[in-house]
């Protein structure tokens, strides 16, 4: 007798401390876990783009950092910086701005990213000296686990992991309802 295995599914819904692209009306939501210096997750980058502009108000993108910072050393502060844009309400810029640089993640090159966005450096340099949103990266990281995330990207549509590809034709595939 074979039996399937259900597909892991989001285990932390969407939440006020998420970064969300979309209404929350929308029928369809991609959550990416992913890790800024990944280079299929910089492959990736241009596709969820792509997927967001194709799908337009049908769709809602949330991000959730999931560094994988043993092999990827600059991750875990790349993902402090994309949180310390965001608490100047400027997440999704530096976001986009950090997987288009993949390869200049250094202290100082994200210091330089945050003032090409015009952030406050003084306040932005101290969120990252002090590791004050390591907690939020943490606890994405944690519910990735939880989720059965297991390697960058992997994504959930509508709360089920995408065990799929990432190109623009399998995600559209996958979304359409």
């Amino acid at each position: 007798m074979s039996m399937l295995a259900a597909s892991p599914r989001l285990t932390v819904p969407l939440n006020e401390r998420d970064h969300v692209i979309g209404p929350e009306t929308a029928p369809v939501t991609v959550v990416e876990y992913g890790d800024y210096e990944c280079p299929y997750c910089g492959a990736a980058h241009p596709v969820t783009k792509a997927l967001q502009h194709a799908m337009g108000d049908k769709l809602r993108f949330a991000y959730r950092h999931f560094p994988l910072s043993q092999i990827h050393p600059h991750s875990y502060q790349a993902a402090e910086a994309a949180e310390a844009a965001g608490a100047q309400e400027r997440f999704w810029e530096m976001h986009d701005v950090l997987f288009e640089n993949q390869t200049r993640l250094s202290t100082q090159e994200l210091l330089a990213h945050a003032g090409a966005l015009g952030l406050e450096l003084e306040r932005f340099a101290a969120d990252l000296a002090q590791h004050r949103h390591a907690p939020k990266i943490r606890e994405d990281f944690l519910s990735g686990v939880r989720s059965g995330v297991n390697g960058t990207p992997t994504f959930f549509i509508n709360d089920v992991r995408h065990d799929g590809g990432y190109d623009l034709a399998s995600m559209l595939k996958a979304v359409q309802l």
